[in-house]
């Protein structure tokens, strides 16, 4: 009698080995190029009371934002290259464009402490004269912390 060719039996799983693999190598470059997307224009913003913005209007429209740095050179958060200084003149044809399409859209400042009032005034004529109806600024908000008093000598308490 001859012999029957044996049969190999089909296999009903899936190798995950490789999808592993493939996931690792994914996890390790988005947790590289997470924070360097994330990065921003280094700014030292003032503390202030304020009210913030209602949280369900800022998911429906996106703000606009314009940063001044402590060396008066303005970004906006619209359009390429958001990271570099842009001219008055991108400023205000950014703003007028964003504006157009959507008029409900916040307008917030976001300017370094260190920045003269007068160079914050400008941004504002600026972003006003394109179109924006109203113009808020961001703030930090007010530190709570125990309150440092000041030594007769100038000191604060606790330095020696």
């Amino acid at each position: 009698m001859p012999a029957r060719p044996r049969r190999r039996r089909l296999m009903a799983e899936i190798n995950v080995v490789p999808y592993i693999d493939v996931m690792l190598v994914l996890l390790i470059i988005f947790m590289i190029t997470a924070p360097l997307l994330k990065e921003g224009v280094k700014v030292d913003l003032p503390d202030a009371g304020a009210k913030p913005i209602d949280a369900d209007f800022l998911a429906k429209h996106e703000p606009l934002i314009l940063t001044i740095d402590s060396r008066g050179r303005l970004f906006i958060n619209f359009g390429q290259n958001q990271d570099q200084p842009v001219a008055e003149s991108t400023v205000s044809s950014r703003t007028a464009a964003l504006l157009r399409r959507d008029p409900q859209t916040p307008v917030l400042v976001k300017a370094d402490t260190t920045v003269p009032y007068g160079t914050v005034v400008r941004a504002m004529v600026l972003l006003q004269k394109a179109g924006a109806s109203k113009v808020g600024f961001l703030t930090d908000p007010v530190r709570t912390g125990p309150p440092v008093r000041e030594a007769p000598n100038g000191a604060a308490n606790g330095a020696r």
